[in-house]
């Protein structure tokens, strides 16, 4: 079966009560507007979370209200046209079976078995070392064996860690002390991927070539059993549009193929009468395509099998007009110059205990802010974790709180012993007890944290050009460094009068700089530039334009030559690279997500660009022509300093720009 590259997505998730479920499926209609879209792929449900089945389950319960094999009849339609079909099960919850068989439920420490929202899909979750694990993998064997479905889309299986009868006997023989937060959640962990693992192997035994994919466990955790990667991520759904840049930098380091989930809904899954915009929706497909991701796109059946004429419309419309794109997406693979390593990767799983999910929530926002400003300066990365090599960046970013220890150490150590560049900031480059930097390359001394609050960077004369020609303000606190022989000091920082605090009689809140302090606040040593302070983390929290310009510098010292050039595109136009054989190709993207009334962001028309300068560096073979994609327009170029240099006239949301050997 080959990878999957047009999909849908569909939710089935239907309440017992309703009357109506599959009386209007028209199986021909639907299967019919799937190939009109040149769709490839679909999921939809055999047993969705209210947990009611939708095919002839001898297992499970199938919906009272419905009469025939509606997923078996989809299918078969689907199969008709080549289309793959996987069944989606939702395994960490099941309302109707967990309220019918109440010790299949996860018992939580707080010893209720319902918590206390009843409309949160989340009230109830199921235990998988009750009977409820054998119960879930029959059925998916079940399905599989009924409905001769191509996959499974096992969704929901991070479940709350369980005090019950099953897990406490379990724990006890392993000698797990349940009273530990840490070693509780390990276990809970454990008891996830086992059963994801559990399923994908029963189910191979019925069809060995199946693609699988589990929603809510670790993808590296699944790289043994699942066979694709898709990665959730409704910009106006609760995720944001920071989120996709960092999902799609990651998974694509993974060696597995990976598509962009994203869905019609104006806000999340289950608004029935909500719609994106046609750019919103375009930018978050293209956008995906643009770091290497295919696409899936996500909706909700209505009980009955109507078709939401403005949903089908949008989605054959956008894929129709995509799909010209083909011949330069096809197999095409990003191509990159640095690297913000990942040391807790996403979504954080393994790290769901108070003091773990903080520093997990430290970590992946600094990395958030890291990828946005790397996309504001067009440069060319990858978020890796320790799951995938590091030895082909030249720059590894490091951003505020990476500390050095076991297999992170070595490879830090590799790339410096390979001439590579680092940019730390904040606690990066720290051992992990924060008793000093590791490596002497840092040329700096650790002093403990900054006791300012808050600091001020002061540039010195010459050395930070295009700064603000003032103490620049650093929001967040840092740490005191200084320097060994030989690290160049390019800023300092400057003191407050006095620190952010309460005496009693006044609060101190106007803290205007006093005068610099002489301790080094941004420092170069070789091919290793440090800030004290983080401004990542400071980025993402106040995104103050001086902190990127600091950045900007320091990066333009470390790779002076990056692979891509954009000289006057806008910070919010986001270009990217990517390669096939005998042609590397540029993706530009240009719109803007604007935040609307009480925080919702919205992408309502694209932004036309002109005459936007684009240089690609060389590497190897110049290139024999440049064209627009998919309409194959030349355009006129030059080679100047090792980079090919082209203008493009015009881009109104999003240009493909092919550079050909």
């Amino acid at each position: 079966m080959h990878d999957p590259k047009w999909c849908l997505f569909f939710d089935f998730h239907t309440m017992p009560a309703n009357p109506d479920v599959g009386k209007g499926f028209d199986f021909e209609a639907i299967a019919d507007w799937f190939v009109e879209a040149g769709v490839d792929y679909v999921v939809f449900p055999a047993r969705c979370n209210l947990g009611t089945a939708y095919y002839d389950t001898e297992i499970g319960i199938r919906h009272p209200a419905l009469k025939y094999d509606l997923l078996g009849e989809l299918t078969r339609a689907c199969h008709r046209r080549g289309i793959a079909l996987s069944a989606y099960i939702n395994v960490g919850l099941s309302h109707e079976e967990g309220l019918r068989n109440r010790d299949w439920l996860v018992l939580p420490q707080s010893g209720e078995t319902y918590g206390k929202d009843r409309l949160n899909h989340f009230f109830r979750q199921m235990c998988y070392n009750t009977g409820y694990g054998d119960h879930v993998t029959a059925m998916a064997c079940e399905c599989i064996e009924k409905c001769d479905v191509d996959g499974l889309f096992l969704d929901c299986m991070a479940t709350a860690p369980c005090i019950g009868y099953e897990c406490m006997r379990k724990m006890k023989a392993e000698g797990v002390d349940w009273q530990d937060t840490e070693q509780l959640h390990a276990f809970n962990y454990r008891k996830v991927v086992g059963m994801a693992q559990r399923i994908c192997e029963a189910a191979k035994k019925v069809k060995s070539d199946l693609l699988l994919f589990c929603n809510g466990v670790g993808f590296e955790a699944q790289a043994d059993f699942g066979t694709y990667l898709e990665f959730e991520c409704l910009p106006t759904g609760g995720w944001g549009y920071e989120m996709l840049p960092v999902g799609a930098r990651y998974l694509r380091t993974l060696g597995k193929p990976v598509l962009n989930m994203t869905a019609r809904f104006h806000r999340s899954w289950g608004d029935f009468g909500g719609i994106r915009t046609e750019a919103g929706l375009e930018y978050d497909i293209v956008k995906g395509i643009a770091n290497g991701l295919r696409t899936t796109i996500g909706d909700h059946f209505h009980p009955r099998g109507d078709l939401n004429r403005a949903v089908v419309d949008l989605d054959t419309r956008l894929y129709k007009r995509l799909q010209k794109l083909e011949p330069w997406i096809d197999g095409a693979r990003p191509v990159v110059d640095a690297a913000v390593p990942m040391l807790m990767p996403y979504p954080g799983y393994k790290h769901r205990t108070p003091g773990r999910a903080a520093e997990y929530g430290r970590q992946f926002n600094a990395i958030k802010a890291a990828t946005r400003v790397l996309c504001e300066l067009k440069h060319q990365f990858d978020i890796p974790s320790l799951a995938a090599p590091w030895d082909q960046y030249e720059l590894l970013v490091l951003p505020d709180f990476v500390f050095l220890d076991g297999e992170a150490r070595a490879r830090v150590r590799a790339h410096l012993d390979r001439g590579g560049a680092v940019l730390s900031t904040g606690w990066s480059g720290l051992d992990r007890k924060r008793q000093g930097f590791v490596f002497p390359e840092w040329g700096l001394e650790y002093e403990g944290d900054d006791p300012f609050d808050p600091a001020y960077l002061q540039a010195r004369p010459g050395m930070l050009p295009g700064l603000p020609d003032m103490p620049i303000t650093l929001y967040d606190r840092g740490i005191a460094v200084s320097t060994n022989d030989g690290a160049e000091v390019l800023a300092e920082i400057a003191a407050p009068y006095y620190n952010r605090h309460w005496d009693g009689e006044h609060g101190f809140v106007y803290l205007p700089p006093d005068k610099p302090t002489g301790r080094p606040a941004v420092t170069l040593n070789g091919r290793v530039a440090h800030v004290s302070h983080p401004l990542f983390t400071t980025y993402y929290n106040y995104a103050p334009i001086p902190v990127r310009q600091v950045l900007e510098h320091l990066l333009d010292r470390l790779l002076p030559r990056p692979l891509l050039r954009a000289p006057n595109a806008p910070s919010f136009a986001r270009l990217t690279v990517t390669a096939q054989p005998g042609r590397r190709m540029v993706h530009i993207l240009a719109y803007v997500p604007e935040q609307r009334g009480a925080g919702t962001n919205m992408i309502e028309e694209p932004i036309a660009l002109h005459d936007l300068e684009v240089r690609l560096r060389l590497d190897g073979t110049p290139p024999g022509r440049v064209v627009l994609a998919p309409s194959e327009e030349e355009l006129p170029f030059r080679i100047e300093a090792g980079y090919a240099v082209v203008t493009v006239p015009e881009t109104v949301g999003h240009a493909l720009l092919v550079f050909e050997q």
